[in-house]
């Protein structure tokens, strides 16, 4: 399974129309990324990665992630094991334990010790009739504790919403052997006041959880940068202008230790499938 150079991270891969997504697939692999990652935050994501699977033949389907509170272990080792009996080694098994504001809505105090519910989680993983092997799936991980977990128990780990800074120190907690795949944020628009409109908004939602913010203040950033997506935040956090831009913060991840960089585009309409913008990134960045 080959995890390195440039891949996408796309919500509308996963929750958009089902043959668009299809199409949009086949399309992408045939342009060369490498991966690509779906995000679950309810409904059967491993029915998505079978669909992404059929729609492709080369590139590998990654869940980014499977939220552990959603799934049984077993029941997730089992269909792991018949996708790729029939698609091949080329699904990776993100594998995430979410935020409590979003857990704990449906079932007040469920969300607790996440870093022993992913261990848990992994244990349930392991002891199943046909587990997951440790190379075919990482850890969704941002602090030092979940990223040594990652390097232990997994083949890697898979920061979301971080910085070349995190990747960076990521990669000396992790040391050398473990995959590092950081999601990188990106706007194709050189007019600074229509991205800052759309990526602000777009912040706003994962600035209010708290793994997020806790991982950027550990970073350095203020109460003043979260608060008011201060441009010192948004600059670090999106990497927005034109192909030349994108291309110089996904290689500053490589540069800091990153061995592939799922490239996630922020449009006007989320609903939308950029698939202009994926094309214009396929042909600067691989």
């Amino acid at each position: 399974m080959d995890l390195s150079g440039v891949g996408l991270w796309s919500s509308q891969l996963r929750y958009g129309n089902p043959a668009e997504s299809a199409e949009a697939a086949a399309e992408l692999d045939e342009l060369g990324y490498r991966a690509l990652w779906i995000p679950d935050v309810g409904g059967p994501v491993l029915d998505s990665v079978e669909h992404l699977l059929s729609a492709t033949t080369r590139t590998v389907i990654a869940t980014g992630i499977l939220n552990l509170w959603m799934h049984d272990p077993a029941e997730v080792a089992a269909r792991y094991a018949t996708l790729t009996e029939t698609h091949g080694e080329r699904f990776l098994l993100g594998i995430g334990c979410s935020h409590a504001p979003l857990i704990d809505s449906k079932e007040p105090g469920r969300y607790r010790k996440p870093l022993a519910a992913t261990e848990a989680f992994l244990d349930g993983i392991d002891a199943s009739a046909r587990p997951v092997p440790a190379g075919n799936r990482v850890l969704a991980a941002l602090g030092p504790k979940m990223l040594t977990l990652s390097a232990s128990r997994a083949r890697g780990a898979h920061p979301y919403l971080t910085t070349p800074d995190h990747t960076r120190s990521a990669r000396e907690v992790l040391g050398t052997g473990p995959l590092l795949l950081p999601e990188q944020t990106v706007l194709l628009s050189t007019d600074r006041a229509q991205a800052k409109e759309i990526g602000t908004a777009w912040l706003r939602s994962y600035l209010a959880l708290p793994n997020y913010a806790n991982n950027l203040r550990r970073l350095g950033f203020t109460e003043d940068d979260l608060s008011s997506v201060s441009d010192r935040l948004f600059d670090a956090l999106i990497a927005w202008g034109d192909e030349d831009a994108v291309r110089a913060r996904v290689q500053e991840h490589l540069d800091g230790g990153a061995d592939h960089v799922c490239v996630q585009v922020l449009t006007a309409d989320p609903r939308e499938f950029p698939r202009e913008q994926w094309r214009r990134l396929a042909a600067a960045l691989l």
